[in-house]
């Protein structure tokens, strides 16, 4: 088999292939993320759920966290103290000091999360509103009239 037949046998392959394949305007019987433009318009999560998830981390993850740090620093402060004059002590004391910035972070984020779920059906309803705005004039044309 020469180059030329060998190249169109896998051009026709490929065709064959690709037919099989193809499929438009649909999507798949069970959805596994958000859908693709056109497709229904609701959001992932309803305000009301938003508003349980901020309360969530308002009411349990922030306390609880604050609970696991401050047992955590306990036991670290009891072990420096326990190690004191030792290598071990300064090296406890720092891995405390690392502990004590990660949590900060992880405190900020929870914070901003809590936020951002707050804020984001309000930021929906103005950004609609915006939206209605710009198209009002549109809407009071003088071409309604011809």
């Amino acid at each position: 088999m020469g180059f030329e037949e060998e190249w169109g046998a896998l051009r026709a392959e490929a065709v064959a292939r690709q037919e099989s394949d193809m499929r438009l305007n649909q999507l798949p019987a069970e959805p596994s993320g958000p859908a693709a433009p056109g497709g229904p318009g609701d959001f992932g999560s309803t305000p009301a759920e938003k508003k349980a998830a901020a309360n969530t981390i308002e009411n349990e993850l922030e306390p609880n966290t604050k609970k696991a740090t401050d047992w955590a620093d306990e036991a670290s402060n009891a072990a420096v103290k326990g190690f004191d004059g030792w290598q071990t002590a300064a090296g406890l004391k720092k891995v405390q000091e690392t502990w004590d910035k990660q949590v900060k972070v992880l405190m900020g984020r929870l914070a901003s999360e809590k936020s951002a779920l707050r804020g984001a059906s309000g930021l929906f309803a103005q950004n609609d509103l915006g939206l209605r705005g710009q198209f009002a004039p549109l809407t009071k044309s003088n071409i309604d009239g011809i």
